[in-house]
């Protein structure tokens, strides 16, 4: 793997539905060019991997202009079907766990990175971090504390190397502030023009977070 001399080697994995909901919660948006230019400014950025569940429909998948996007600016995207199903207050949801995708991912790379960043609160990935850093890969886990309730599992922040508060980061990653999501959902609001891809595009059918 080529790289800057003395550079360390680092791999972004990004659980989709964990952030959005993580920054909904906080109040600001990713600007996803920013975070590739945040972690790419002293190491040497190996990869970048975007996780999401897609719902298709017959003319409009809410969530197709985000990843299209990130396709063309520099971001693995990595999707599968997701299954639209309603709980019994009528709200949306999505079924679509990518949790699989991003253990195999990282593992299959981590030989050839020195340092790992995670973006996701998810308990699940105790175990899979444990598995890197038996490997020699230091591993950074991005999410909040600072939301009601908090978006990371304590076993997933006590298991990794460092843990990073997405609210002391989010100026380096801000696309623009929003109003923070303590009540109902409301309808999203069009997406702004710019460099920086479509707001809140899950939406109300966004599957809730695993911390």
């Amino acid at each position: 793997m080529r790289r800057s001399s003395g550079a360390e080697r680092v791999g972004v994995f990004v659980d989709g539905a964990n952030l959005y909901h993580s920054t909904r919660a906080l109040g600001f948006e990713v600007d996803f060019a920013a975070m590739l230019e945040f972690f790419g400014r002293s190491t040497y950025l190996v990869r970048a991997f975007y996780y999401t569940a897609l719902l298709e429909t017959e003319d409009y998948s809410p969530l197709r202009p985000l990843t299209d996007w990130l396709a063309y600016n520099g971001w693995q995207v990595v999707t599968k079907p997701a299954k639209q199903q309603s709980d019994p207050t009528g709200r949306v949801r999505l079924k679509g766990n990518m949790d699989v995708e991003l253990a195999v991912d990282m593992l299959e790379l981590a030989p050839q990175l020195d340092h790992v960043v995670l973006f996701s609160g998810d308990g699940d990935f105790r175990r899979l971090v444990e598995a890197v850093q038996r490997m020699g890969v230091r591993v950074t886990v991005v999410s909040t504390v600072r939301s009601q309730p908090p978006m990371i599992a304590d076993e997933l922040r006590r298991q990794a190397d460092a843990f990073i508060d997405l609210a002391e980061i989010a100026p380096e990653l801000t696309r623009r502030q929003t109003e923070p999501r303590t009540r109902a959902p409301v309808p999203p609001a069009a997406p702004r023009p710019g460099r920086a891809t479509p707001a809140d595009p899950y939406g109300d059918a966004a599957p809730e977070p695993e911390a």
